[in-house]
């Protein structure tokens, strides 16, 4: 009997054997079906079937090879593990940028995400991606740091003329500096019914990153914590993703106060004078 680790060995070192337990999982399958779906030759599939076998992950109905319930489980976990890590290498270039404070994130909310870059051939890819967001959307609400680029404020700021629903909670420093970049087009906006401006004095994770919630989607807009250079965006559909979004803007809308005299006074960090 081998160990734990070489029975993960096992299967993660052959593609076909991970074929053909996907296969079976979906379904029972015959030697010409698995031929067929994993483009493993015939002599691979026996010797696969055979290991199998041996193992009573399978059992056979006539020409029919279906997964025994111990095999299920090992294919239901295998799955997971595969899926776990999946999201650990699409997340792991941005992990330090990711939530740390704020209440129940988790790194499987974001499973499905779509992570954008800003490269160094194009780095408005994600502020092209926010910008997009935001025009497909019918309301919005956003909470602590976001993507202060100009292109960025000014799309939020069109969406509100164009009558979409605008809720954000900044800490003073971010609200600062948005009015800074157009303290009469901020003044103009904010006035809007339809728009509403809070300011929360200590925003988790608000030197890190912040969260957008959209028709749809979620994003969480990731900065270096030093520089408050954007790093990337990171964006998902996922129900349990908005949900968890939601949860915590409500929390700190909550807490939140108006815009006052004392805020707007609040001095513009200086890493946030770049355009």
């Amino acid at each position: 009997m081998g160990s734990p680790i070489e029975e993960i060995e096992f299967i993660a070192s052959s593609t076909h054997r991970v074929g053909v337990l996907d296969a079976l999982a979906e379904r029972g399958c015959d030697r010409a079906d698995l031929r067929s779906r994993t483009g493993a030759h015939a002599s691979t599939v026996g010797r696969v079937l055979g290991d199998f076998e041996e193992r009573r992950w399978i059992e056979r109905n006539g020409p029919t090879y279906e997964l025994t319930p111990l095999g299920e489980f090992v294919a239901e976990r295998f799955g997971r593990l595969r899926d776990a890590m999946e999201t650990e290498l699409k997340l792991r270039d941005v992990w330090r940028w990711l939530p740390r404070e704020m209440e129940e994130f988790s790194a499987e909310l974001f499973a499905d995400a779509v992570v954008s870059y800003p490269g160094p051939g194009y780095p408005y890819e994600p502020v092209d991606r926010v910008i997009r967001l935001v025009d497909e959307s019918d309301s919005v609400r956003a909470l602590g740091a976001t993507v202060f680029k100009s292109v960025a404020n000014e799309a939020f700021c069109r969406a509100v003329e164009d009558g979409t629903e605008i809720e954000v909670v900044y800490s003073p420093a971010v609200l600062a500096a948005t009015v800074a970049w157009d303290p009469d087009r901020f003044e103009e906006v904010a006035a809007r019914d339809h728009c509403t401006v809070l300011v929360h004095d200590d925003l988790p994770d608000r030197t890190r990153c912040g969260i957008d919630i959209f028709d749809d989607r979620v994003g969480i807009c990731c900065h270096d914590t030093e520089t408050r250079a954007l790093r990337a965006w990171v964006d998902s559909d996922a129900p349990e993703a908005r949900a968890w979004a939601r949860t915590v803007f409500e929390r700190y809308r909550e807490e939140a106060r108006p815009v006052d005299e004392d805020v707007l006074e609040t001095p513009v960090p200086e890493q946030f004078t770049v355009p």
